[in-house]
Parts: structure tokens; C-alpha cells; sequence
């Protein structure tokens, strides 16, 4: 009976793990640079659709020191990313809206109203505050959110890519060292 190299064995194992593990990151980056192409795109659309410019530069819209900071580096810009979407939510909308109702929220203003049902403004106020704070969860939850999502999607694609380069790269060694065994 043959003398089995239990060198060789080690060696096989090793290999095939490595093979096995190198299918398994190369495949999680494919799906993950997918997902993070997914969402990019599909922010951009959704958001080229709505047709959102940021305020041009040196407008007077820009010139409160809650807002401009924060959105002067857009200026004139067309809103099409989740970060340009969570500045205009935070820093644009928000901002309005503070300045709406003594800055309470809808569900303050809704309960003012629905108990006055004779005040107009209450009405008015509590409609826009509605449609402002809609807007801006939109911006922040779809936008926003799905962009930071499709963000650590593409890091992770690209950490798969490169460990599933190494974990290759090993494999042929391995099998390199298998053949001078």
C-alpha cells in the first residue's frame, strides 16, 4: 500500500477552500457592485424626475446663515444625490417649515386645527406643514437613505473584490506548491 502524504492532503483542502471561498467574495461583489449601481441610479432618476434645483448662487434664499453654509456649495444645482437630498431636507425644508406655526410640527398644528375648525390659517398652516414635512421625509427615507445604502454596497463590492483577488492569488500559489511537492 502507498504511503499517503498527508502534506498533500493539507494542501488539497487548503485549495479547494480557497476556490470555494474565492467564487463566495468574487460572487458577493457582483451582487453587491449590482445593488450599489441599483441604487444609484434609481436615486438619480427618481430625483431628476422631481425636477429640484438648489437656490442660485448670491440669491437672497441662500443668505440665512442656517441655510447658506450648507447649500451654497450647490448653488443653481440640480438635486440628484442622497447627500445633496439630506442637505436640502435638513438645512432648505426644514428650515421653512421652522419658520411655519411658531415651529411646531404637523401633528401640533393637525391637532389646533381639527380642535378650531373655523381657523383658516390654522387649516392652511397645518396643509403645508403636511406637504413640507412629506417632502423632506421623502428626501431623507428614499433618497437619502437608499444613497447611503448603495454607498456601503460599493465599498463592500470593492473589499470582496479585492479579498476574492488575494484569496486567487493564494490558490495559485497553493497549487503551485502542491505541483513541487
Amino acid at each position: 500500500m502507498p504511503k499517503v502524504n498527508k502534506r498533500k492532503i493539507i494542501d488539497k483542502v487548503l485549495i479547494m477552500f480557497g476556490v470555494v471561498a474565492t467564487i463566495a467574495l468574487l460572487s458577493i461583489g457582483g451582487l453587491a457592485w449590482w445593488a450599489y449601481s441599483f441604487t444609484s441610479s434609481n436615486v438619480q432618476s427618481e430625483l431628476s424626475s422631481q425636477k429640484i434645483f438648489f437656490p442660485p448662487k448670491g440669491s437672497p434664499e441662500l443668505a440665512s446663515p442656517k441655510i447658506g453654509p450648507y447649500l451654497d456649495q450647490y448653488a443653481g444645482e440640480q438635486l440628484l444625490t442622497g447627500p445633496q437630498a439630506k442637505a436640502y431636507a435638513d438645512h432648505f425644508i426644514a428650515v421653512h417649515l421652522s419658520e411655519i406655526a411658531n415651529g411646531q410640527t404637523y401633528s401640533e398644528v393637525s391637532a389646533e386645527s381639527l380642535a378650531n375648525p373655523a381657523n383658516t390659517q390654522l387649516k392652511q398652516e397645518a396643509q403645508t406643514l403636511f406637504q413640507g414635512e412629506t417632502l423632506r421625509g421623502l428626501l431623507l427615507g428614499d433618497a437619502y437613505a437608499f444613497s447611503t445604502v448603495g454607498q456601503i454596497a460599493e465599498i463592500t463590492a470593492i473589499v470582496c473584490f479585492i479579498a476574492g483577488g488575494v484569496m486567487a492569488i493564494l490558490v495559485l500559489l497553493g497549487l503551485w506548491h502542491l505541483s513541487t511537492v
